[in-house]
């Protein structure tokens, strides 16, 4: 496990973590498992940063976007970088082979660029609004925690790597189906604690977030006949942003 953990943190934040001493399908598939406890130092910073921006009297949008800031810096940017090329490798009018090179060249396109501006912005306008009604640190912990568990989605039995090599073929298939039910069902409890909020709106949020990202992954499937290391960041940030819309209002 102390492994898996160490996976998880050096894969999924920029955390200065030691590297595992073995890395292999089972140590994978417990990375897979533990990125919502992963996720809990970027949810702990974006929230601090929320909560001084609160108390230094910064507007909610601007307060909002150095939170979102924050946790991009926070993971390297990784899945926001992922975002972009799985909508590159998306809206290429090319063959399954050609779109994942596409996405393997690392350059940003129109899909790529427009979809990543369109999804930050979501981002930040949802966590201001969820400001302004009151429950904005709520929001973040539960998006930021949400967003990484859209990666045990995509890891789970029966999901097969786009490629031979690269972080998905590592990954995929490794999160067996019971022990990724009971992490994801033991999270929606978990945000049904979460305090400013109806008990029902936390749980409500993971699963729609849980939700548009299973949609991102049925259509990568179908487009790629598998998941890369791209489409886990696409589904991270998917997630993410529709839990923080879910929680957007009063």
């Amino acid at each position: 496990m102390l492994d898996a953990l160490r996976m998880a943190l050096g894969t999924l934040t920029a955390l200065p973590v030691p590297a595992p001493s073995t890395v292999d399908r089972r140590v994978a598939g417990g990375a897979m498992l533990l990125a919502p406890l992963a996720a809990v130092p970027l949810a702990v910073l974006g929230c601090l940063v929320l909560t001084g921006g609160d108390a230094l009297g910064l507007p909610a949008l601007a307060a909002a976007g150095l939170a979102i800031g924050v946790v991009a810096l926070g993971s390297r940017g990784l899945h926001l970088d992922g975002l972009a090329d799985t909508a590159d490798g998306l809206a290429a009018s090319y063959d399954r082979r050609r779109a994942l090179a596409v996405m393997r060249t690392g350059d940003s396109g129109p899909s790529g660029v427009a979809t990543l501006l369109l999804v930050l912005l979501v981002q930040c306008a949802a966590t201001a609004g969820a400001v302004r009604a009151g429950h904005g640190v709520a929001a973040v912990a539960i998006a930021v925690v949400a967003g990484r568990a859209a990666v045990i989605l995509c890891c789970a039995r029966g999901v097969p790597s786009a490629r031979p090599d690269g972080l998905g073929s590592a990954v995929a298939g490794t999160v067996a189906l019971p022990a990724a039910a009971a992490v994801l069902l033991g999270l929606a409890a978990l945000a049904a604690l979460a305090p400013g909020l109806v008990w029902w709106r936390g749980p409500l949020a993971v699963l729609l977030g849980l939700l548009a990202a299973a949609a991102l992954l049925w259509r990568c499937l179908r487009r790629f006949g598998g998941i890369t290391g791209d489409v886990l960041g696409a589904c991270v940030e998917t997630a993410t942003a529709t839990t923080l819309l879910a929680l957007s209002t009063g």
